[in-house]
């Protein structure tokens, strides 16, 4: 087995976030998107990794020609492509960044991520006996992030999973520095938070197990799984007086509590959504300029007339950008 020393990132304040919910359909891969972007835009040096092995964050970014490009062409160019080696034993390969512009990169995701779980489930198991191999499997990702900021000098990393609690994501999260939890006003996702609340519990629990039997000299960084939760964002919010907001508020105004109790293990008397402090965001739902992102691969704050954003449209894509910014200055805030 080979084993290589990976450099510490040169930007010491470089700050990794998972966006995740074990509730899927609540619009995290857009926000992570929006974001990511956003970041660009006030000239932070950002890194969007696609970590959900349905890829839509990749889909996203890229133009139908270059997707084809790397994947009909099966070019070696997205995160399997780093892990693979690793898996093999051999040493680890630096992972491809694909530019979207000066200030914002991507790492391309890839499906076939998702055999990789049962690698990292039994590198998880193994790695309670203290064997090297199960731990560098495990880490892999905290060396890609390191490595992935040296060489962007990038500032953030915004993660990308997919909505369950497999061993990827696990192994991801003990390798990231701060949780960002988006969710919808529904009874599922209200589950979803509590399912994820007492499942990041237990992964700490059973990663400061195996720290506990790591190897005295290892030729990489182990994560120390200090991942913070750092608040949610309420998805297609809506504050107007109708009978179906009324239902919507029902389930929203449940979160406040459900988040302090699963998440942070303490207790709330807040009432309301809008006066929960942890609360980084309520984003509306902007219906009619989803679909012109989506064909222009821009976000919607983005927009321009020559992209359909005409009439009315002005106005939401100008509110879009205002409340982008203001989402994403309040996660830099709480990071």
């Amino acid at each position: 087995m080979h084993s290589e020393l990976v450099p510490l990132a040169k930007n010491k304040q470089m700050k990794s976030i998972i966006f995740f919910n074990n509730k899927g359909g609540v619009g995290k891969t857009t926000t992570v998107y929006h974001v990511a972007w956003m970041l660009s835009e006030l000239g932070i040096k950002t890194i969007a990794v696609d970590l959900d092995p349905q890829s839509n964050l990749t889909s996203m970014f890229l133009t139908p020609d270059r997707l084809e490009d790397v994947y009909e062409n099966d070019l070696p160019i997205t995160i399997l492509d780093s892990i693979n080696p690793v898996v093999s034993g051999d040493p680890y390969l630096p992972v491809h960044i694909e530019n979207i512009n000066e200030n914002l990169g991507l790492i391309l995701g890839n499906l076939s991520l998702s055999v990789f779980e049962d690698k990292l489930s039994d590198a998880w198991l193994k790695s309670l006996g203290g064997d090297s191999y199960s731990f560098r499997l495990t880490s892999i990702f905290n060396t890609i992030f390191k490595e992935a900021a040296n060489k962007f000098n990038a500032e953030i990393l915004l993660i990308d999973v997919g909505p369950n609690l497999g061993a990827i994501n696990r192994a991801v999260t003990i390798s990231s520095d701060y949780i960002v939890m988006p969710v919808a006003s529904d009874l599922f996702s209200l589950q979803g938070i509590k399912n994820l609340g007492q499942t990041l519990v237990k992964w700490k629990k059973d990663w400061n197990q195996r720290l506990e039997q790591k190897p005295a000299k290892v030729s990489f960084e182990i994560p120390t799984n200090n991942a913070l939760p750092i608040g949610y964002i309420v998805m297609q919010y809506s504050a107007k007086e109708s009978r179906p907001v009324k239902s919507y508020l029902k389930w929203a105004n449940r979160i406040p509590s459900v988040f302090a109790e699963y998440v942070l293990g303490i207790s709330t008397q807040i009432q309301s959504v809008e006066e929960d402090s942890h609360c980084i965001s309520l984003l509306k739902h902007y219906r009619s300029l989803a679909p012109m992102s989506m064909e222009s691969h821009k976000p919607i704050f983005l927009l321009k007339p020559s992209d359909g954003a005409i009439g009315a449209h002005v106005y939401a894509v100008q509110r879009s950008y205002q409340e982008f910014e203001a989402l994403t200055n309040s996660i830099l805030a709480r990071c």
